[in-house]
């Protein structure tokens, strides 16, 4: 693993070099979540179902997945600055084939690529924005740069909506041409050289994690089409993951240079950090896979309103962040974390009194709190998560924490899905129990709804519903909880002395 640079006072073009980085990771951020809005499109031009064409999803997340732990190996042995100019020119290569793809088995292959290209782009370019930027720097630097991360998710299902409406879905993968080409040259002009190490490749333990992550995507994306456990398809993912990761763990702890040096996990603040960065990456992209369709099928909104409702908890985000990055030098980064963990489970709590009847300004109040609260978490908890870590160890602790992240997000994403789909199938039944001819409430304010087939309507639609929400609520509810649960925990982490502090990198990114 190389040895990151000291950061300079007197890099050249450090704002061409910022701005040419974080376009490459809001192009990757991006591609995340623009593509979900265009999958119907995509379904009949590709001739795939309702089920296959779910793989142009898995595909990349599983692939993103594999290859966001080898990082750092692959950074010492190519080079960081080339290795960041191979994934840009990767990525962008790999999204204009998947626009140009004429069958959903190429598009599956190329979105494996864009998968393989798109993992080290988000761990490089937080190292090399620290490497560019003076250890008094990194909060600011960290907080410009995460409130840039924060725009992918936010605006990613709105531009794509709006892409696939306006012109087709292949632009939603055509758009990165310009952006990767504009990002290829100001990276390949400008950003630094840093010196190479060869070390050895620890192909076994690569391969037993990636058949434990890889499965445990797989299982994590494909159990709720399969109904879960009553498909021997997830017990055998399960049994593949639990395997591959168990002998990992084993390998870790006894092989003498292993993939992933087991010193990094000695530091108390790291480990108990990538907790809290797997609990944040479980709030963050469950609460936005719920609340599209909840906004679509509950509210009745289009996919521009849904963006522009959602669009201030992206604001709030932003601004946080940015002031974070001046207090995280004044305020204990603990007590920023503590307050962010707060912040968040207080806007659940909100989203758990949501009604059908209610307009947009509770969601979008809702959005700003727990905009603000996740952005006071992210540069405070990676501070004190990397403060007192080796800094020889910061990309693969980057690599690693991104990892932790996906998996927590993949882990929110299925749990909440699994457990939407169970509360409404339960809500319906209770509710349409009430339904009755023989209710006096119903017969006196629909009389004759037993044999009027128009009334049924009506009332079946209104307890498809209510089950909804209520089943949403119940989802926010749940989220609450984890989250809270967080916050005792935050508390085991130890105070980073300021100088520590200050040159720790924010490893807690959006990808």
């Amino acid at each position: 693993m190389s040895t990151p640079q000291e950061p300079g006072q007197d890099v050249p073009h450090r704002g061409l070099i910022t701005v040419s980085i974080m376009l490459a990771t809001i192009m990757q951020v991006l591609d995340t979540t623009i593509a979900n809005v265009a999958l119907p499109s995509m379904t009949g031009d590709l001739d795939a179902s309702q089920d296959t064409i779910t793989w142009v999803l898995t595909s990349y997340i599983v692939a993103a997945a594999i290859m966001t732990p080898v990082t750092g190996w692959l950074a010492d042995r190519v080079g960081r600055r080339e290795l960041f100019l191979i994934t840009i020119v990767g990525f962008t290569a790999s999204s204009m084939a998947c626009g140009l793809a004429p069958s959903l088995e190429t598009m599956v292959a190329f979105r494996l690529l864009q998968g393989v290209f798109g993992a080290a782009i988000v761990p490089l370019s937080q190292t090399f924005l620290l490497d560019i930027n003076p250890k008094e720097r990194h909060g600011s630097a960290m907080a410009i740069w995460g409130a840039g991360i924060m725009v992918g998710p936010i605006i990613g299902p709105t531009l794509g909506g709006w892409l696939t409406e306006t012109l087709n879905w292949r632009w939603v993968f055509f758009i990165n041409l310009p952006v990767g080409i504009i990002a290829f040259m100001g990276c390949a002009a400008y950003l630094p050289d840093v010196p190479r190490r060869l070390r050895r490749f620890d192909f076994f333990g690569f391969a037993m994690l990636s058949l434990g992550v890889g499965a445990l995507q797989l299982m994590l994306d494909r159990g709720g089409e399969v109904d879960w456990f009553s498909a021997w398809e997830i017990w055998i993912e399960l049994a593949l993951a639990i395997t591959g990761l168990w002998i990992f763990v084993v390998h870790v702890a006894t092989d003498r240079e292993p993939f992933v040096d087991p010193a990094i996990f000695a530091d108390r603040n790291f480990v108990t950090g990538l907790v809290l960065i797997f609990v944040v990456g479980i709030v963050l992209l469950a609460s936005l896979a719920l609340l599209p369709p909840m906004l679509s099928h509950v509210f009745g909104y289009s996919t521009i309103t849904t963006g522009l409702v959602m669009a201030p908890r992206g604001i709030g985000t932003m601004i946080s962040m940015i002031l974070v990055g001046r207090l995280v030098r004044l305020v204990d980064p603990r007590y920023l974390v503590i307050a962010g963990l707060s912040l968040t489970a207080l806007s659940l709590h909100l989203m758990t009194g949501f009604s059908p009847q209610m307009d947009s300004s509770p969601v979008i109040w809702t959005g700003v709190i727990q905009g603000l609260g996740l952005g006071l978490v992210f540069v405070p908890l990676s501070t004190v998560a990397f403060a007192t870590l080796d800094a020889r160890f910061r990309t693969d602790a980057a690599s690693l924490f991104s990892l932790v992240r996906n998996i927590g997000s993949s882990i929110g994403i299925s749990v909440v899905t699994m457990f939407l789909t169970r509360y409404v199938q339960i809500n319906h039944q209770e509710l349409g129990a009430s339904i009755t001819q023989f209710n006096p409430v119903l017969k006196q304010a629909m009389p004759g709804f037993a044999t009027n087939p128009q009334q049924l309507q009506i009332l079946d639609n209104l307890v498809n519903q209510q089950a909804l929400m209520i089943s949403y609520n119940n989802d926010f509810k749940l989220m609450m909880m984890v989250t809270l649960f967080a916050i005792p925990l935050s508390l085991m982490l130890r105070k980073p002395r300021m100088h520590a502090a200050a040159a720790a990198p924010a490893a807690a990114h959006m990808d």
